[in-house]
């Protein structure tokens, strides 16, 4: 009588889940001297680099035959123009959720907070420090920010049970979510690079982290020091 075999088993989702695939914004035009961002909302919402357009372009030529049932967005535009390729090529009419737009920066929006992070500002120090974002005045508190995180996630897993989505959405709103689902410590995901892929798995209270910062679409032209979240 033979020996009985167990192979090891590839992950599947369990039955109900929903596969969410985070797709980081590309990169946003640069900031200037001392102009500021246009607001949407108060916060800063410029548009795409030029290389950010061609970083959507690739995010879309690697989901274009990947199940999905919606896409999600956030109310800043920088994410809807790196989701829009996407979006003709298969066409999903993306959904506009306000709670996956970036955690506010208080007075530090607009682009600001690039200009004091590359200075080394005293505050911008401090941000890693504690690994908060509410160290800079006026910004969203780290639990009205975590909380809406959650929110977001909620929403979207209450309309897709047993769905995959793909989610346009920004680097510390991503940090956040990673750092929820693996109880890491709050910036351990913070970094994320322009137009990476993020896989999460959700089905209950269950928030299991399949894939973090997939750049395997993009070349090494994309390669660049890191960046502040917005």
């Amino acid at each position: 009588m033979g020996t009985t075999e167990y192979r090891q088993q590839r992950f599947t989702p369990p039955p109900g889940a929903t596969e969410m695939l985070l797709v980081r914004h590309g990169e946003s035009a640069a900031s200037r001297g001392g102009e500021l961002f246009e607001l949407r909302d108060g916060q800063g919402d410029p548009e795409l680099h030029p290389d950010g357009r061609e970083q959507a372009e690739r995010v879309a030529e690697r989901l274009e035959h990947e199940p999905l049932d919606a896409i999600y967005v956030s109310t800043l535009r920088r994410t809807h123009e790196t989701a829009a390729p996407l979006a003709a090529r298969r066409g999903i009419e993306p959904i506009v959720l306000a709670d996956l737009r970036e955690v506010h920066l208080g007075e530090w929006e607009g682009g600001l907070v690039r200009k004091h992070a590359g200075e080394g500002h005293p505050v911008a120090l401090e941000i890693q420090r504690q690994e908060r974002w509410d160290v800079i005045p006026g910004a969203e508190p780290a639990a009205a920010f975590r909380a809406r995180v959650q929110r977001a996630v909620a929403t979207i897993v209450d309309a897709h049970p047993g769905q995959r989505v793909a989610v346009f959405t920004h680097g510390a709103w991503i940090g956040e979510m990673l750092a929820i689902a693996t109880g890491a410590r709050p910036f351990a995901f913070v970094g994320a690079d322009n137009a990476s892929i993020h896989q999460v798995v959700v089905v209950g209270d269950r928030w299991i982290l399949r894939r973090y910062n997939d750049t395997s679409h993009l070349t090494d032209a994309f390669s660049v020091a890191p960046q502040p979240p917005t």
